[in-house]
């Protein structure tokens, strides 16, 4: 699969100096507070913010498979009817139909991230493949992709959860500069309960990496009720000490619901409406945990 959900440009927290980053589509887990609902699924969908529709029927007059019709006032969706033709987006007069998820060819997608160049030149920047999950995507398509950005010195950074078979890593791991990998919780039930399956291949991929000489930033996305607490601290510090991990950074990312809004559009449920990020003064607590434990170059923030 390599449906791609956005090519975001001037990207300034995903990696090192200004990047481009591309979101593909598609991941094997699921976080409660995923900001990214549209990445999940694999295949592509149709995101329409029915809350503003004034039921008009431009939609249902335009759809050529008879998907949509009315009821009460508003248009329904036969998902199963519905081709993905673009015609509904296409008339809304209120833009509020769009299909999320396109395909690029490799040559496609490597013209428009060398259109930045100069940026990734001037700033030590590059280009970041994220998601949803890219580890998880069509890894001939990424590992093409990957080859052709070596072969033009763009510098890749790879973001994922480690949700992946080992392998997927190792053919990557000649064309990429940075790993941002995801740590989100100790506790394996924790974990499960919380993303939907419990973390020890991923915690296995990250001592695997580390040993393969890979280059990773650890991020910990901190939310109170999870994993903001000194104890998943102080044990993720010491599954890295024990393992001789050494990343050469630490990132803790408050929480936050801004991608609460996509979920009613994609006719998903968001259960992260009881969660929230830790204070200011517990998540610079945090950091000293990290930083007295040799971590020196820890932070709040990406």
């Amino acid at each position: 699969m390599k449906n791609i959900t956005n090519i975001q440009k001037f990207s300034v927290h995903d990696g090192d100096g200004i990047r481009t980053s591309v979101f593909f589509k598609g991941c094997p887990l699921r976080c409660e507070w995923c900001h990214n609902p549209e990445t999940q699924r694999y295949e592509r969908e149709m995101q329409f913010d029915s809350g503003r529709c004034t039921g008009c029927g431009a939609c249902v007059k335009a759809c050529p498979s008879k998907a949509l019709s009315m009821k009460e006032g508003k248009p329904i969706l036969d998902k199963k009817a519905c081709v993905l033709c673009g015609k509904c987006e296409n008339f809304c007069p209120a833009r509020l139909r769009e299909i999320i998820g396109r395909e690029y060819t490799v040559k496609e997608l490597a013209k428009e991230l060398m259109k930045d160049q100069m940026f990734y030149e001037e700033s030590g920047g590059g280009v970041t493949f994220s998601g949803g999950e890219v580890m998880a995507a069509d890894m001939d398509y990424v590992l093409a992709a990957a080859k052709e950005l070596s072969r033009q010195d763009v510098t890749l950074t790879i973001d994922t959860c480690g949700y992946v078979p080992y392998e997927r890593f190792q053919q990557l791991l000649p064309y990429v500069d940075t790993f941002l990998y995801d740590v989100k919780v100790m506790d394996p039930e924790l974990h499960k309960k919380y993303i939907g399956v419990d973390n020890e291949l991923i915690l296995e991929n990250l001592v695997r990496l580390a040993r393969d000489g890979a280059r990773i930033y650890i991020r910990i996305p901190v939310i109170k009720e999870v994993n903001g607490n000194e104890k998943n601290m102080k044990e993720t510090v010491s599954f890295l000490r024990e393992r001789n991990i050494h990343p050469a950074k630490i990132n803790l990312l408050p929480y936050h619901d801004t991608g609460s809004g996509k979920y009613q559009k994609l006719d998903m449920e968001y259960k992260g409406t009881d969660l929230h990020a830790p204070g200011r003064e517990e998540l610079e607590e945090f950091v000293q945990i990290f930083i007295e434990a040799g971590f020196a170059d820890t932070k709040i923030g990406g």
